[in-house]
């Protein structure tokens, strides 16, 4: 069974970066679509970031863009989301997901691999 495996959580202060990572754990997933979403506590899981399995198209939230930055490397079998000038709106589990599905379904929530996500959160 494939597996989607995130990193690079933490807690950090408003305006400060960090990078998140996901490692897929079959070859297989690195000529999938990948995406970023996240979920705040008692709020539902919302797109952030999609990136075609080529790399040659991305799509980001309204809310990310600007700031945000998704790539991938699928010699390591890796999609990356480098975050910039970090707000506290943007404190959530961020997930990892994978599909066949083109990434404009990906942004509905629509993936047939999950990772199990990892917390950000941004203190003001």
């Amino acid at each position: 069974q494939a597996q989607l495996l995130e990193a690079g959580g933490g807690l950090v202060q408003a305006g400060s970066s960090l990078r998140l990572s996901c490692a897929a754990s079959t070859r297989t997933l690195s000529t999938y679509n990948k995406a970023w979403f996240r979920q705040a506590p008692g709020k539902e899981r919302e797109f952030v970031a999609a990136i075609a399995w080529s790399g040659n198209f991305i799509v980001y939230a309204d809310s990310v863009q600007g700031r945000f930055t998704i790539s991938r490397d699928n010699a390591k079998n890796t999609v990356d989301l480098q975050m910039n000038s970090l707000k506290s709106e943007d404190t959530a589990v961020y997930i990892c997901a994978a599909s066949l599905k083109t990434t404009r379904e990906m942004k509905t929530g629509r993936a047939e691999f999950w990772g199990q996500g990892t917390q950000v959160t941004v203190s003001s």
